[in-house]
């Protein structure tokens, strides 16, 4: 039960293969821990410690996850999306107070100046060619190497804080959520426990690592196993059965949109589906609608694991089982990992049954947020950590998200989960995807909206949509708008988001 990465990583044998990526030769579990020793040694001769703070800006690979464990094992690790552009740069590096920023060696990323204009020192990430998948050294750019030793040089500490990461900030400005050594440590074992991971596992990760699920369920998890994990450069899924084929993975994490893209080009890739059978398969990050579980489980011959996570609880939260044990489609499963519970709005602790907002408590759960007096008296209640979610909890423990409490759409004092009309739609044989969201009407306050994209050769007309949502639920949830479209917008993962669409859209009145 260590509460430390470097006792997390102790599971790996020194000869067997911790990272691996298309075409590269793979990084032995010695060799990562040696890098992790040799990452921390030229960190703190940098003058770069415990508990400072670096940004990671580099593109999806074995080496960001490299960087990202080594960075994490000494100092507090801060990775950020390398899609952002410079101001974007300029609010994150500022707010972190970065002490330095990694970048691959001759990156023309927009961070590079903003760091320089910031006096941020700037670090660059050098691979040799015919290097080992991950493999690296870090040196200081020109004029900016550090002078004397790191304040608190060393292995960092169970509470020092590990990583650093900002919450979406949808709604508000986006909040800064330290997580510790032993809150990585806690998460990595719960979701290891979760999917019984063992050293013969291979994983094949296809989400950024700029994001908690990338980092903790596709990287930290795997590792603290002695598995493999195979580093794409992000998800593509034109390349996904080609990697499937070099990879030979046990299993895969995603979220529902990448999963519902695999799902697309399946039946092309049914040989290479046969020849790399996988364990299960694992979605998080947002709702996957049960339609398209069925679908990929009789495609993939393996049970999908739908779990539900957030930043502030390291990921994990709750997962529906491995078989034996009973997966229900539709809910996130059970606690795993953190205590869940149902809350009111006045604190009290509801019964199974009832609706109300989810909460949790447990060693993967954040301190709080940094700085933030506010949130943290909104977020905490009695020890609980207020996920923002609507939902019940059935007999036998089972968790039903029925929306976030901020996306419930509010129409004239009737509220509707967008959750439940996406739902119906799926229902629809010409609907591939759907998301339902809120949008400002002048009287009723809100009105429901929604965007759907059509199965590639099928037709469906917006009256046609509304109609058949009509058949099975009250006027009020019919949507009044039914955008049909090629593709929903997205967030940086991937992830359908409801907060904003009516503006992104152009149905913000």
């Amino acid at each position: 039960m260590g509460q430390t990465l470097l006792e997390l990583f102790a599971a790996g044998d020194d000869a067997a293969i911790a990272l691996s990526a298309p075409s590269r030769a793979g990084l032995r579990y010695g060799e990562l821990r040696a890098l992790i020793v040799e990452t921390r040694e030229f960190l703190n001769q940098q003058g770069i410690g415990r508990n400072d703070r670096v940004a990671i800006v580099l593109d999806n690979g074995p080496e960001m996850a490299a960087c990202f464990v080594a960075c994490a094992c000494a100092v507090t690790s801060a990775p950020l999306n390398p899609a952002y552009r410079a101001d974007e740069f300029r609010f994150y590096l500022d707010d972190l107070k970065a002490a330095a920023l990694i970048v691959g060696a001759g990156s023309t990323s927009p961070a590079v100046e903003v760091a320089r204009s910031l006096g941020v020192r700037i670090l660059e990430l050098h691979v040799l060619e015919g290097a080992p998948a991950g493999a690296f050294s870090l040196k200081a750019q020109d004029g900016q190497s550090g002078s004397g030793a790191a304040r608190s040089p060393g292995a960092a500490q169970a509470d020092d804080v590990s990583m650093l990461l900002h919450t979406s900030g949808t709604t508000s400005r986006p909040k800064i959520v330290p997580l510790s050594q032993a809150n990585l440590c806690a998460s990595a074992r719960h979701i290891r426990t979760t999917l019984q991971l063992t050293g013969a596992d291979r994983g094949l990760n296809i989400m950024p690592l700029f994001h908690i699920h990338g980092l903790i369920a596709g990287i930290l998890a795997p590792l603290s196993a002695g598995s493999q994990v195979f580093c794409t450069p992000g998800f593509n899924a034109l390349k996904f059965f080609a990697w499937m084929d070099e990879a030979r993975p046990t299993w895969y994490t995603a979220v529902p949109t990448m999963h519902q893209t695999i799902l697309a080009r399946a039946p092309k890739n049914r040989d290479i589906i046969a020849r790399h059978p996988l364990r299960f398969l694992r979605s998080s990050s947002s709702s996957i609608p049960p339609q398209v579980i069925r679908e990929l489980e009789e495609v993939f011959g393996a049970p999908l694991i739908e779990s539900y996570g957030m930043t502030e609880a390291t990921h994990q939260m709750a997962s529906n089982p491995l078989p034996p044990a009973v997966r229900k489609p539709g809910t996130v499963g059970v606690a795993a990992g953190p205590e869940i519970a149902i809350m009111d709005e006045s604190g009290t602790l509801l019964a199974r049954g009832d609706t109300g907002e989810i909460v949790i408590r447990g060693p993967n759960v954040t301190a709080g947020y940094e700085s933030n007096p506010k949130a943290n008296a909104e977020a905490f209640s009695n020890g609980w950590f207020r996920t923002g979610d609507q939902g019940v909890m059935d007999a036998e423990g089972y968790i039903s998200i029925t929306g976030r409490l901020k996306e419930i759409i509010n129409r004239g004092g009737e509220k509707i989960s967008p959750r439940e009309v996406d739902e119906i739609l799926m229902d629809h044989p010409a609907v591939s995807q759907v998301v339902c969201f809120g949008m400002p009407h002048p009287k009723l306050g809100e009105e429901v909206a929604a965007a759907v994209v059509l199965r590639e050769g099928q037709q469906a007309s917006e009256r046609d949509l509304q109609d058949f949502v009509s058949s099975r639920a009250a006027d009020f949830k019919v949507p009044k708008r039914i955008l049909i479209m090629d593709e929903i917008p997205k967030g940086a993962t991937g992830k359908l988001q409801r907060i904003g669409l009516a503006q992104k859209l152009g149905l913000a009145g």
